[in-house]
């Protein structure tokens, strides 16, 4: 359990928090480039960690984040034109850069140079692996760009889906550390969906796994062993890179699969998933699965990015699916399988009222490297973990150890990106 002021540390995300402040020292996935598809296009609303932007693409092609409001007299912007090098508020004309300065008041003679006294809130933009990405710490403690191996293949070798999930990001973040809950809860779902029919999956089976929890270079390795034949040990291996990453270990040769879980505010969170192969492209059959909500995606309303399935509709619930097994809990779907029951806890779970148990190791030693992280920031500046090149280039993994023999170590090769070398999975 937490108390009521270690969850409110961990959950609230906005501007001066300790975890916000602490987020914003991290690039931030937050939009698909093809959202602003063309230069001069509309722009986007953007809600990121409580604060209200607003994304454009100026006439040059280049993507800019910046305050929703005017200097002026605080009018959306959204409702601005796009033209000729900036964005231009409707109301009285003042136009702003991709990097918050104000271009012209027309109001205002040139010579004043009232303009080069103001400028708007803004932060750089970077386009890589199909995402528009930003830095909204200070500009002298802008990191590297991230170094994920997925930003670098091919786009043929990997597939991206967003959706907006309705809960605080902690408790889907939560979920994705959580391997125990797959052998209940997503037990039908990995007999049936197209992409774990006949793969490892058979071995969740051992419904009593055991939790080994060390801490590495970017936040956590996740070992969780089941009984194997033979007497051995088959291992599952999740990685959790800080600030929201998870990396969700491989069942045979299937393609490996991850998430970011990015806050929208303090009870809304945008997820990424995202499902990638190092050595060849995405079959037809697992795009074709993917597209239609299988494996870990989810089918979305049109022009949206809210599931089909949803709180409004109970997630198209299917009790009779729920009696003969097909679907353990009746939700269909891996992922809102996870989202239904993240979300029926309420924006905000009261973890003070929590009972926890031994495989809940993973989920009590992040929060711990969490809340570590943001307090040594707000306290001594300490910079936190998970920036670094060589903590992204790494992966999840899945294999079959002897009894006494330690997963960190014995297989580090294979939790670790090898370029050219297929991940490691059974």
């Amino acid at each position: 359990m937490l108390t009521t002021a270690d969850n409110q540390l961990l959950c609230q995300t906005g501007p001066a928090t300790p975890m916000g402040e602490m987020m914003r020292r991290y690039w931030v996935p937050f939009i698909y480039a093809s959202e602003l598809p063309e230069p001069d296009c509309t722009p986007l609303r953007v809600k990121l960690m409580s604060e209200r932007l607003l994304a454009f693409r100026d006439t040059s092609g280049k993507v800019g984040l910046i305050d929703e409001f005017c200097a002026h007299r605080g009018v959306s912007l959204w409702f601005g034109r796009n033209e000729e090098g900036g964005i231009r508020c409707p109301y009285h004309g003042w136009k702003f850069a991709t990097n918050g300065e104000c271009l012209e008041v027309p109001s205002e003679p040139a010579e004043s140079g009232f303009c080069s006294k103001v400028k708007l809130k803004s932060y750089p933009c970077v386009e890589k692996g199909g995402v528009i990405w930003t830095y909204m710490g200070p500009p002298e403690h802008q990191p590297a760009f991230p170094a994920f191996e997925w930003l670098d293949l091919p786009a043929s070798h990997r597939y991206l889906k967003k959706r907006h999930q309705e809960c605080n990001w902690l408790q889907a973040l939560e979920g994705g550390i959580d391997s125990s809950h797959v052998s209940w809860l997503h037990s039908g779902e990995l007999k049936s969906d197209p992409l774990h029919v006949s793969t490892g999956a058979g071995y969740q089976k051992d419904k009593t796994p055991k939790f080994e929890v060390v801490e590495s270079a970017g936040g956590l390795l996740i070992g969780v062993r089941r009984s194997a034949d033979g007497g051995n040990y088959y291992w599952r291996i999740t990685q959790f890179i800080l600030p929201w990453y998870t990396m969700i270990p491989p069942y045979g040769e299937n393609a490996l699969n991850g998430h970011a879980w990015v806050p929208i505010d303090d009870e809304n969170v945008i997820v990424w998933s995202f499902t990638y192969h190092p050595t060849r492209p995405l079959s037809a059959h697992e795009l074709a699965t993917m597209n239609k909500g299988g494996g870990l995606h989810v089918e979305l309303i049109p022009g949206t990015f809210r599931p089909v399935q949803n709180k409004d509709n109970d997630y198209l619930i299917d009790r009779q699916a729920q009696k003969e097994g097909r679907y353990y809990s009746g939700v269909a779907g891996i992922a809102q399988q996870d989202a239904s029951l993240q979300e029926s806890m309420g924006p905000i779970v009261d973890r003070a009222k929590e009972n926890l148990v031994s495989t809940d190791n993973a989920i009590i030693m992040a929060r711990a490297i969490l809340k570590r992280a943001a307090v040594a920031l707000r306290d001594k500046g300490t910079e936190p973990r998970g920036i670094a090149e060589e903590t992204h280039r790494v992966r999840s993994a899945s294999f079959v150890l002897p009894p006494g023999v330690p997963f960190a170590t014995a297989r580090a090769e294979d939790l670790r990106v090898r370029e050219g070398v297929a991940h490691t999975g059974i």
